[in-house]
């Protein structure tokens, strides 16, 4: 037996390792590199227009209160990645604007069903629904608009949470306790916010503890993500934007969304890989020679073909030419 036939052998035999194995293999079957870049470019595309209402909104609800203005701010946008301490430092005062308003609006309720409806396409493909029994476009924008709506709700809760947070730390003299509190419940609202993605945007109709494993890793890489690009912009590309001037902040913004986009994909895998038993893999299933194939195998391959049904009164059946795997 060659070192490959041992390792293979190993990883079947222990579920911790093939589980890993397992949730990579089918995310390179599902094009996973390819739905996190259709994710990234419409959070892209939504990301400024959304900053842009929501200034705007905030100028008009909060116009007499500077003070205020400036504290909801800075709790919103700490979570924005590599831009929200460029806007935070460089927004003074906000100034409803109709004009304003009207543009974000528009391209903001766009790309934001844009993601929504790339977030859908892509949790249909991971949990391989049949094209038939995908959403219309009516429903599948009715619960992206939900999703946009309940999202906007848990940035707010955060951002107060923060805010609260903050304040409490300013008069108890505890702001680290108090900042590692509002870590905590942003976390929670973040996991609780992915299960509720998770559920409501794919057409077929798991139980919700189907999911929560994949939500809570989400929920918990966001927060490692968010860390990291904060440590990052602080410490390593300070002066950055002042060097590669606009460009550099848009790689960096592109290349981080890719990266949120990527977890939201592989995460899900992680829940279509337990729910419906996708491992072991064989080592070598990426190869259209390999015969050495498992069981896990062969429902993934099954499920693939089956997600390609067009019509309801359509039926696919799959069958392998190979004996059964052990």
């Amino acid at each position: 037996m060659g070192f490959s036939e041992r390792v293979d052998a190993f990883q079947r035999r222990h579920r911790w390792a093939a589980l890993p194995v397992a949730v990579v293999y089918k995310f390179i079957d599902d094009q996973g590199t390819y739905l996190a870049a259709l994710l990234a470019y419409y959070g892209f595309v939504s990301l400024f227009p959304l900053l842009l209402l929501g200034v705007t909104v905030l100028g008009y609800v909060l116009h007499d209160d500077p003070a205020a203005q400036q504290a909801v701010l800075s709790s919103a946008l700490r979570n924005v990645p590599v831009i929200g301490d460029q806007i935070r430092d460089n927004v003074q005062t906000l100034g409803g604007s109709v004009t304003g308003l009207v543009v974000g609006v528009v391209v903001a309720v766009y790309g934001a069903l844009g993601v929504t409806h790339a977030a859908q396409h892509a949790l249909d493909q991971v949990w391989a629904v049949p094209k038939a029994e995908r959403a219309s476009i009516g429903l599948a924008y009715g619960r992206g608009a939900l999703i946009v709506l309940l999202v906007g709700l848990g940035v707010l809760l955060t951002a107060a949470l923060s805010a609260a947070a903050t304040t409490a730390g300013a008069i108890t003299g505890l702001g680290a306790f108090s900042r590692g509190v509002a870590t905590l419940a942003g976390l929670l609202v973040n996991i609780a916010l992915f299960l509720l993605a998770y559920h409501l945007l794919t057409a077929r109709r798991n139980r919700l503890r189907d999911r929560w494993i994949g939500a809570v890793a989400a929920g918990v890489s966001w927060q490692v993500l968010l860390s990291i690009g904060t440590w990052l912009v602080h410490t390593r590309l300070q002066g950055a934007s002042a060097t590669y001037g606009l460009f550099g902040i848009v790689l960096g913004l592109l290349g981080w969304l890719y990266l949120a986009a990527s977890i939201f994909v592989l995460c899900a895998e992680l829940d279509a890989v337990l729910a419906r038993r996708l491992h072991p893999r064989s080592l070598m299933s990426m190869y259209p020679e390999d015969r050495d194939t498992t069981a896990a195998d062969r429902r993934a391959y099954a499920s693939y073909a089956e997600s390609e049904r067009q019509k309801d009164f359509q039926s696919v059946d799959v069958s392998f030419t190979e004996d059964e795997p052990r």
